[in-house]
């Protein structure tokens, strides 16, 4: 159908996920499940894995045969349901915006509390529409790099609408590092501290001294923390070929505690802004 999203999409895998937790909390198998919903097991199969949408019927059944009992717990299943194929401001970007940045920025709208580590260039939430071109630039058509850096525009647009919190980390190296001109870098710097002053943004840099021995010292990583029921958390990996998305609980488990030592290896805010400063003089 003309305008419909097209599954699975980031939301239809959470919400196929939360139903496949609560399943196997039960100890009920597949079949099960399909004999009490009076349907073959592939379509809970397929529920679970996010190719097929839950019809609210279906929906309230198994959330009753699974002990949820909840009020406010089962009607955030129904909104996360309804959802699904929700058409995001994103959606009208076009087919220059690949699957992966679609799941990162749906991730990024659902969530309460976004923690993100940068290694190599400052986050693009902070980005100036010169800095984000120069990092957009190598390999792109000029095309891609209009859609990529009106994406990205947007992004911040919504970030300061909605207020959601952010916490981020960044290396001290990307600070230093010149991305295009020194004068690009000075009014970078200077939207780095301006945006600073938001009351949901953190911002800590990571020093030079801190031992080698911090895990994940090299690799950017940015966990979210989904807004409401169910609480689910991801961990968004970025590579050269595209992206992965962390959700075992072990894995996503590991990049807390990283973040937990990034976050005590880092300056304090109020240092961070100062050091921040002092570094911007340098492109003056």
């Amino acid at each position: 159908m003309f305008g419909m999203t097209e599954l699975p999409t980031m939301r239809s895998r959470r919400l196929g996920r939360e139903l496949a937790a609560l399943r196997e909390g039960k100890n009920m198998t597949m079949g099960e499940v399909a004999a009490h919903l009076h349907c073959g097991q592939p379509k809970v199969s397929k529920i679970e894995s996010g190719h097929q949408s839950v019809r609210p019927l279906d929906l309230d059944l198994m959330l009753t045969l699974y002990g949820v009992e909840d009020p406010p717990t089962r009607e955030a299943f129904v909104r996360l349901s309804r959802q699904v194929r929700q058409q995001d401001w994103w959606s009208s970007q076009g087919p220059l915006l690949w699957e992966d940045l679609k799941d990162y920025l749906t991730l990024e709208a659902d969530s309460s509390l976004t923690r993100t580590y940068e290694f190599h260039v400052l986050p693009g939430l902070l980005q100036t529409p010169d800095y984000m071109r120069e990092v957009f630039r190598p390999n792109r058509s000029l095309r891609e790099i209009d859609v990529m850096m009106e994406t990205r525009q947007k992004r911040q647009d919504f970030f300061i609408a909605r207020g959601t919190r952010v916490r981020l980390i960044i290396d001290v190296a990307a600070l230093h590092r010149v991305v295009g001109s020194s004068k690009i870098m000075h009014a970078q710097l200077d939207r780095v501290l301006d945006m600073a002053q938001m009351p949901n943004l953190s911002i800590q840099v990571l020093p030079l001294r801190v031992p080698m021995q911090v895990p994940g010292q090299y690799a950017p990583y940015t966990i979210f923390t989904m807004a409401e029921a169910p609480h689910a958390e991801y961990v968004w990996l970025e590579h050269l070929t595209g992206a992965t998305v962390l959700e075992r609980e072990q894995d996503v488990t590991r990049y807390k505690q990283a973040w937990d030592d990034h976050t005590a290896a880092a300056s304090p805010p109020g240092e961070s802004l100062k050091y921040i400063s002092e570094v911007m003089k340098e492109f003056a």
